[in-house]
C-alpha cells in the first residue's frame, strides 16, 4: 500500500480527519474498532514504554520497533508517528524516517524544539533557531519518498508563531502543526498565515488548547486533528477504579458471565484475534 498517498487523500477531504493517540498494542486494538487512523503519541509512548514523562527519554529504535508491531497488526490503518525533534541529529532523523517509511508508516511529525524538550502543552519549551530547524526539516523531506511529513513549531511568542508558521508553509512539508494553540482566534490567525497548506491541530485533555468538536475544527479549516492521549488517560482512570473496586471487594473479581460491563478473558481474546484475521480476512475462532 501507498500509505502516505492514502493519508494525503484522506486529509484532502472537506471534513477534519481524526487520528487517535494510542500508546500500546492493546489500546490500538480497541481504538481500531472506532477509528481508522492512529497517532503514535510521544507522550503516551514515553508513559507506557518507560514509565516516564515526555521530556526526551524516547530512543528511536524503541519507537521504530513499536511502529513495526503496529503495522503488522493493523495493515490498513493510517499511522502518524511523533518523532519529536528527530532524535537531535539531522542524519539520525533521516535514518528514522526512512526506516519508518519502509515499515509502512503513513506520516511523521518533526518538531523544532531543542533539548531538553517538553510536551507540546507544557511550560518551558525552547525552540531551535529557525534556520537550523529548516535545514533538518529539508533533509528529512529529501529523504522520504511517499511519507507524509508534518512540520511542527512549538514557538510560544505570538510574533514567533506567525513567523515560523509562515516559514513552514513555504517548505515542501505536507502539513503544518502549531502546538499548544491557546484560542480559536489564534487557530483562525494561523489558518490565514499558512494559506493553502494543510493544517493540523493537537487536542490533549488538560492541555492549553480549547476543546473543539470535529465539525467545529472543520469550520475553522483544520484538515487533520490528532488526539494525543484519550486512550492513556481513560486507561489511567479505569485501572485505578477497577483496583479500588477490587480492594473494596476484599479481592473478589467481578462477575463477567452475566452480561456485566467488565471485560473477561473471552472478550479480550476476541479483540486480540482480530489482529490476526485482518491479514487474511478470515475470523479466527476464539479458543477460550
Amino acid at each position: 500500500m501507498h500509505y502516505g498517498r492514502t493519508l494525503r487523500e484522506a486529509i484532502s477531504n472537506s471534513e477534519t480527519t481524526p487520528l487517535i493517540g494510542i500508546y500500546d498494542m492493546y489500546s490500538a486494538s480497541i481504538a481500531a474498532n472506532h477509528y481508522n487512523g492512529f497517532f503514535v503519541s510521544g507522550f503516551g509512548f514515553a508513559a507506557s514504554h518507560y514509565g516516564l514523562p515526555d521530556i526526551g527519554f524516547i530512543a528511536w529504535p524503541d519507537m521504530v520497533a513499536f511502529a513495526e508491531r503496529l503495522r503488522l497488526a493493523f495493515p490498513r490503518h493510517h499511522m502518524v508517528v511523533d518523532i519529536d525533534d528527530g532524535y537531535v541529529d539531522p542524519e539520525v532523523a533521516c535514518h528514522v524516517v526512512q526506516r519508518l517509511e519502509r515499515i509502512g508508516v503513513s506520516g511523521v511529525i518533526l518538531e523544532d524544539q531543542k533539548r531538553p524538550r517538553r510536551c507540546g502543552h507544557a511550560d518551558g519549551k525552547q525552540v531551535l533557531p529557525l534556520e537550523e530547524y529548516l535545514e533538518k526539516l529539508n533533509l528529512v523531506l529529501e529523504s522520504r519518498s511517499d511519507l507524509v511529513v508534518v512540520a511542527r513549531t512549538d514557538a510560544v511568542e505570538e510574533s514567533e508563531i506567525v513567523r515560523r508558521a509562515a516559514a513552514l508553509a513555504e517548505t515542501d512539508a505536507d502539513v503544518v502543526l502549531v502546538d499548544g494553540v491557546r484560542s480559536v482566534e489564534w487557530i483562525r490567525k494561523i489558518r490565514g498565515v499558512v494559506g493553502d497548506k494543510k493544517l493540523m491541530f493537537n487536542q490533549i485533555a488538560g492541555g492549553k488548547s480549547p476543546r473543539l468538536s470535529l465539525p467545529e475544527l472543520t469550520e475553522l479549516g483544520i484538515d487533520v486533528a490528532i488526539y494525543s492521549t484519550p486512550c492513556l488517560f481513560a486507561a489511567h482512570t479505569a485501572i485505578d477504579s477497577a483496583l479500588t473496586d477490587l480492594k473494596n471487594a476484599d479481592g473478589r473479581l467481578p462477575d463477567t458471565t452475566r452480561g456485566a460491563a467488565e471485560v473477561g478473558v473471552r472478550g479480550s481474546t476476541e479483540l486480540l484475534e482480530r489482529n490476526i484475521s485482518r491479514h487474511h480476512g478470515r475470523q479466527r475462532p476464539v479458543s477460550v
